[in-house]
């Protein structure tokens, strides 16, 4: 079994991940897996930029095949915000540009209601980000991918499932949010399984 990293430390994106590769007998971890590894400065102006700098750097330094993920949310009403920001929304929104700590699902989700306030609904419309860069163990990115889901921003969270914006991201056609969508669609329909299903391939075809 081949293996590759998803260089992040969050699990429940390493288990999304696992379950669009197992059927090709590729193994994959996360950054949680090591006990030594970098933080990457996360200092892009767009997704993708991010993505290959964390493929790169936590290649090299690993020595191991990296895939670097940046995804996001960005709405419309606020000028494309939280954006790159989106992990850290409200930490960067009520301090310094400075402090590059995450801040909570629920800060986060508060403050975007806030900002956001009682902007009518055909206005709310906003859509997920997802970027992914493939990196060689020398650091040397070999393809890289970006695509998108669009909704819209509800006025409170609904479901309990996903993690980050998803309880309050309406998908329109399903008249659900992410928060609510069965695992099984989200692997159909998510920003990350739309751009890893472009990247599957080339994956395979490398290994």
């Amino acid at each position: 079994m081949f293996s590759i990293v998803l260089g992040t430390n969050n699990r429940k994106k390493g288990i999304e991940l696992a379950e669009l590769l197992a059927p090709f007998n590729i193994n994959v971890q996360t950054l949680s897996d090591f006990e030594n590894k970098i933080d990457v400065n996360e200092d892009g102006t767009t997704f993708l930029e991010n993505a290959r700098k964390k493929a790169a750097e936590q290649a090299r330094f690993l020595n191991a095949w990296v895939i670097g993920e940046d995804s996001g949310l960005s709405v419309d009403a606020l000028d494309g915000a939280p954006g790159v920001y989106s992990a850290r929304f409200a930490v960067f929104s009520e301090k310094s540009s400075e402090d590059r700590a995450n801040a909570s699902d629920e800060d986060n989700n508060r403050l975007l209601l806030e900002k956001l306030g009682d902007t009518p609904l055909e206005k709310r419309t906003a859509h997920y980000t997802c970027a992914a860069a493939f990196a060689d163990p020398s650091g040397n990115i070999q393809c890289e991918y970006e695509q998108y889901c669009r909704g819209r921003i509800l006025f409170e969270p609904t479901g309990t499932g996903g993690f980050g914006y998803d309880p309050l991201f309406e998908i329109v056609e399903y008249h659900r949010t992410l928060g609510e969508l069965k695992p099984v669609v989200k692997r159909v329909i998510s920003h990350r399984a739309r751009t890893m299903r472009l990247l599957i391939p080339t994956i395979v075809r490398i290994f």
